[in-house]
């Protein structure tokens, strides 16, 4: 199937899903511009939404490069035409996969979507899939949902202000993003007929969904493994095979995404990725984190950083015969140009500890070369000593 016909196919489905939509009048597409009355429950979810907002401008993780987030906006412009108006994009430095948009217009991007996107494709089809949630209303939606539950009284309580700071900021986001397996349907296919008609590649969709799966499958934890996989730190957002299944449906024929577009989205992200890296590091499911690293590392770009978190992996990770695998990543790093310098010196402690005193020396002394001044030169001229039988070299 060609792209045009594709980019027709899922414009018929968009307009047949708003014509046999079972939401309400007062949840089809939003008007651009829209503020409700602050008198309104509407005008009350905003105002949340405004707070969360606020929080978010105080967050440590707030990501202030010059250059990141307005890279970031474009591509959630691009994907939200109508309302690039009142698209506020905010990059938190984060090592989960999460995105989420707030009825008043703010939208978060976590670090670990950016990272975890091969090809700018699949961040449109993600943050298109937000954007649905905002222009269909289903924040709202599920906010008179959640009203007339049980544990209303809870949830109130929480947005409501008795909470505070970061539980009042993460207890919002929490209730305005729990959407039901109807909203998450109507994002998936209006999300994907949005980066299309923006020029992006459907078969994206599908990849991104099916990464996700494939990484929770690697953890190194079996109850993660037998878990649902989700699109979303709040546990709020499953991803089914039949979600992933529909998507290639909508999808069937067309091309992947070019090596050229990956490269471009690289070169958004290369600066980051070892900030990233450690961060997503920090999380220690090490097995996720070898998926990760080996399906950036498939575009054959970085390949010096991502060998040597690798092996940063495996020595963190201690079972057995990761020493091992932790030397070989190591080796295989320091034979890049974008080695990071750090890469001889975790090289020769592995070496150190496997025995193999010759070459542990040889990445000690590469390391003294390399590293100049760094902080750690003593520590390193030490464990020099310590395998030359306590003499100096």
């Amino acid at each position: 199937m060609s792209r045009p016909i594709v980019r027709a196919a899922l414009s018929s489905i968009l307009a047949a899903s708003i014509a046999t939509s079972t939401v309400t009048p007062a949840f089809a597409q939003r008007a651009v511009g829209q503020r409700p009355d602050i008198a309104t429950d509407e005008g009350g979810l905003w105002a949340q939404s405004d707070k969360a907002e606020t929080e978010a401008k105080t967050k440590a993780e707030l990501n202030r490069d010059p250059e990141l987030t307005p890279y970031v906006r474009g591509v959630a412009c691009k994907v939200a035409a109508e309302y690039c108006g009142e698209v506020r994009v905010y990059v938190l430095d984060r090592p989960y996969f999460n995105a989420a948009m707030a009825p008043n217009g703010y939208m978060e991007v976590w670090s670990g979507l950016l990272l975890r996107a091969r090809s700018e494709s699949e961040l449109a089809f993600v943050l298109g899939h937000e954007v649905t949630h905002f222009a269909q209303g289903h924040s709202l939606a599920s906010w008179r949902k959640t009203k007339s539950a049980a544990n209303a009284g809870m949830v109130f309580m929480l947005v409501g202000g008795s909470i505070v700071g970061g539980l009042l900021y993460l207890g919002v986001l929490s209730s305005l993003f729990a959407f039901d397996r109807t909203q998450e349907t109507e994002a998936d296919a209006l999300g994907l007929a949005r980066a299309v008609k923006a020029g992006y590649d459907p078969s994206a969709a599908a990849a991104i969904w099916r990464s996700l799966g494939e990484e929770t499958a690697a953890s190194d934890f079996p109850k993660t493994r037998r878990s649902d996989t989700r699109a979303s730190i709040f546990n709020t957002h499953p991803i089914t095979p039949d979600r992933i299944a529909a998507l290639d449906a909508l999808a069937a024929g067309a091309a992947t995404p070019s090596v050229g577009e990956r490269a471009r989205y690289r070169a958004q992200i290369r600066r980051f990725l070892p900030a990233w890296l450690t961060d997503d590091l920090r999380r220690r499911d090490y097995g996720q984190t070898l998926h990760l690293i080996d399906r950036l590392a498939a575009d054959g770009e970085d390949l010096g950083v991502l060998e040597f978190y690798k092996g940063e992996a495996f020595r963190r990770r201690r079972q057995e015969g990761d020493l091992e695998k932790a030397k070989v990543a190591y080796a295989a790093a320091a034979t890049r140009p974008d080695a990071p310098v750090a890469v001889w010196r975790e090289l020769g402690d592995v070496e150190a500890r496997l025995g193999l005193t010759t070459e542990a020396r040889t990445a000690y002394e590469t390391y003294l070369a390399k590293a100049g001044d760094a902080d750690d030169r003593w520590l390193v001229e030490a464990s020099l000593k310590k395998i030359n039988g306590g003499a100096a070299s």
